[in-house]
């Protein structure tokens, strides 16, 4: 079984509740309907890839 799609704007809101407000995994996963492993996921990535917010534009 595929995993469902997930849009850019449930994406770009994960980022924006951890990066810029700090928010626990828990807490975001709540407020975006996303389980708790893919909201980690995202997160873990974003530090990796050197991600800050604001997002670069380009």
């Amino acid at each position: 079984m595929s995993r469902p799609r997930i849009i850019m704007r449930a994406i770009r809101e994960v980022l924006r509740l951890s990066l810029s407000k700090g928010r626990p995994v828990r807490e975001i996963s709540q407020a975006c309907s996303l389980p708790k492993s893919t909201v980690f996921d995202y997160v873990k990535r974003a530090k990796q890839a050197g991600l800050s917010w604001p997002l670069p534009t380009d």
